[in-house]
């Protein structure tokens, strides 16, 4: 909490340093790209609240810098307009950059569950031991467990038990039952 702080008091005495110094060096030099810096930032690492709040400093920083300099409009609607283009030029660069946060966080989440689910696929894909007579498969521990249940541990695979044509004729045959037709 104390680093926010911290850093949205740096951040606000960024943008007052700027118009300190955009005032200094008159009108003719334009530093208005500059203010992009502190709205991205805060549009990054604070949220699009506080980057709209930062938006709005910044366009009346840039205001009064301007007629601190000595900016003479033919009318005042002038002055107006252009603080409110500066305003929705900062307002655009902050949702701008907060959008391309979170489509990053978003990646950055993707990424992390699909690490998750092929590690889980690595453990299938290893070596496993299995006994060549009951089948039942050596897990992690050391313990043997049917195969079935370790795989359903494993993963989200669930059985259903049947015969094959070749096994029901076999158990047709020890019924005796040998001369029916089994598909």
């Amino acid at each position: 909490m104390l680093k926010k702080i911290i850093g949205l008091l740096g951040t606000l005495l960024f943008i007052f340093i700027l118009g300190w110094i955009d005032g200094q060096t008159g009108y003719e030099l334009n530093f208005f790209v500059f203010y992009f810096i502190p709205v991205s930032i805060t549009a990054w690492y604070f949220g699009i609240e506080l980057s709209i709040v930062f938006s709005i400093v910044c366009a009346f920083v840039w205001f009064f810098a301007d007629k601190y300099a000595g900016h003479q409009y033919s009318s005042t609607i002038f002055a107006v307009w252009n603080t409110l283009i500066r305003l929705g030029s900062f307002l655009i660069i902050g949702w701008s950059v907060n959008k391309i946060k979170v489509l990053f966080q978003s990646e950055k989440d993707k990424a992390e569950n699909l690490q998750q689910a092929l590690s889980k696929i690595k453990i299938l894909e290893s070596f496993l031991s299995i006994c060549c007579v009951c089948k039942k498969i050596r897990n992690e521990e050391g313990n043997w467990q049917q195969m079935e249940s370790y795989i359903s541990n494993h993963s989200d695979t669930q059985f259903s038990h049947g015969y094959c044509p070749e096994c029901a004729r076999k158990a047709m045959e020890d019924a005796g039952v040998a001369n029916k037709t089994i598909s």
